[in-house]
């Protein structure tokens, strides 16, 4: 996130020894308590497109509908292995979630395409999950949510 050498003098505001320590240790327990959150969430917004769809079968399907429709780009945005997402691809096709279609480009691969009704069901769920989302950053300011979305970009770098 800093572009300063590392012999550069510290800024006033930049924390070094226990002080860093502690700060860390607080981003770690509140990324843990925003993950656990984010994950009921992705269990409810599974139930509410098929009741026995699984947390990472919606990431999948979401993947799909978002138009990476492989399995190398499924495995990529979501850094899980081949097996998994195979697992969750046929369970999503047997739900009538998914199809499987010869691609235009190169007719010897194929491409995962969403069903309308997963569409239907996706954008249901995810209405409501943003819903939330929002009413709880809704006190927030512009500037407030623009910086917050900077430093989870720097973050995920």
């Amino acid at each position: 996130m800093s572009d300063a050498p590392d012999d550069a003098p510290l800024p006033d505001d930049t924390l070094d020894g226990a002080a860093l320590d502690d700060a860390v240790h607080r981003v770690e327990r509140e990324l843990g308590r925003l993950f656990a959150r984010i994950r009921v969430g992705w269990r409810d917004a599974a139930a509410t497109v098929h009741p026995e769809l699984q947390p990472l079968g919606y990431q999948v399907l979401v993947s799909i509908v978002n138009g990476h429709g492989s399995a190398g780009e499924i495995i990529d945005r979501l850094q899980t292995d081949k097996s998994a997402v195979s697992r969750q691809v046929s369970r999503l096709t047997e739900l009538g979630l998914v199809e499987s279609i010869r691609d235009a480009d190169d007719r010897r691969a194929r491409r995962l395409v969403a069903t309308p009704l997963a569409v239907d069901r996706v954008t249901a769920a995810r209405a409501a999950y943003e819903s939330r989302l929002a009413e709880r950053l809704r006190s927030w300011s512009a500037e407030d949510l623009d910086h917050f979305a900077d430093l989870l970009d720097d973050l995920a770098d």
